[in-house]
């Protein structure tokens, strides 16, 4: 079959078109779409421990035979954790994430363990909805951490969304569909600025403007200056959620942040928060952002665009 690889840390991506199938001793799916994701080229930069060669790829969907259009739950748990019994698997000490410690969905076909981290689709587009997968999954556990904090404070409640890139343009529809707050997007790019407004942020500002406080600050982006000025940001009493993998540390004490504000990561989503995101996702089609198709094949290009920052919404590859 063919299939995309990666043989060894830092290097180019390697096109197989003679890879051998997926194991046979759990299910095996024709992959029809599979996002490209920021977490791919941590994968490629060498941090984390992945095992290579390995296929990449965790934003899947594709056709199983008796299921049909299926989305694949990338994170599978040891099953027998704490975490594991609490449905919580991304979190599972044991975790085996799909495209990141395991063959993943650049490929033809691809092999999932059990039935049950297979989604159906439905009549979602599984190639626009290939995204959902991860990224879509992720902005929407850390929406959700906020909807109780947004709610109580009512028509007057203000949410930051840090970095209007892929994940961020998804928190933003959330928290437009999902709360009545006025939503704020930073970005040190004028061009996602005019995305955000474009998708519903009521205000897009960049990191030098005057910032209002906010209740909400959903920081995508996590670097040491992004976390320092989303605690600077956010009220007393408010919360800041980090979901970025830039390596950001802030100080945290009495005084060091506003008063009772709560500082908390976020990390993927549970296998019942995906089917919860697929049943928004039929009933609110919009947050189903446009994707641009991309040939498997030309795998290395679409990293390269990626790390360039020159994607508008969100890479696909099809087989």
């Amino acid at each position: 079959m063919l299939a995309v690889t990666l043989t060894e840390p830092n290097a180019p991506l390697r096109v197989v078109a003679d890879h051998p199938e997926p194991a046979a001793d759990g299910e095996i799916i024709d992959v029809t779409a599979c996002g490209v994701c920021h977490s791919d080229l941590h994968v490629v930069d060498g941090d984390f421990p992945s095992p290579l060669p390995m296929i990449l790829g965790h934003e899947v969907t594709g056709v199983h035979h008796e299921l049909g259009p299926v989305m694949v739950y990338a994170p599978w748990g040891c099953g027998s954790c704490r975490q594991c019994d609490e449905g919580l698997e991304m979190i599972c000490a044991d975790a085996t994430e799909a495209g990141l410690f395991a063959d993943g969905g650049y490929a033809e076909r691809m092999g999932v363990p059990s039935s049950r981290y297979l989604a159906p689709l439905g009549e979602l587009d599984p190639i626009g909805a290939a995204p959902l997968a991860c990224g879509g999954l992720t902005a929407h556990r850390a929406v959700s951490h906020t909807l109780e904090t947004l709610r109580d404070r009512g028509s007057g409640a203000r949410a930051l969304v840090v970095g209007a890139g892929g994940l961020g343009q998804y928190a933003l529809r959330y928290l437009r569909l999902l709360t009545d707050a006025h939503v704020v997007a930073l970005d040190l790019a004028a061009d996602k600025r005019a995305t955000a407004l474009d998708i519903g942020a009521h205000e897009a500002v960049a990191p030098d403007d005057d910032i209002e406080r906010c209740d909400v600050v959903i920081d995508f982006i996590g670097s040491p200056t992004t976390l320092t000025g989303s605690v600077e940001h956010v009220a007393k009493r408010g919360m800041v959620v980090v979901v970025g993998l830039a390596g950001g540390r802030v100080p945290f004490g009495l005084g060091a942040v506003p008063h009772e504000a709560r500082l908390m990561s976020s990390m993927w989503g549970s296998r019942a928060e995906l089917d919860e995101l697929l049943a928004f996702a039929h009933r609110e089609p919009t947050i189903v952002q446009p994707v641009e198709v991309v040939p498997l094949a030309s795998a290395q290009i679409a990293h390269d665009r990626l790390r360039a920052g020159d994607v508008r919404g969100r890479l696909v590859l099809t087989p």
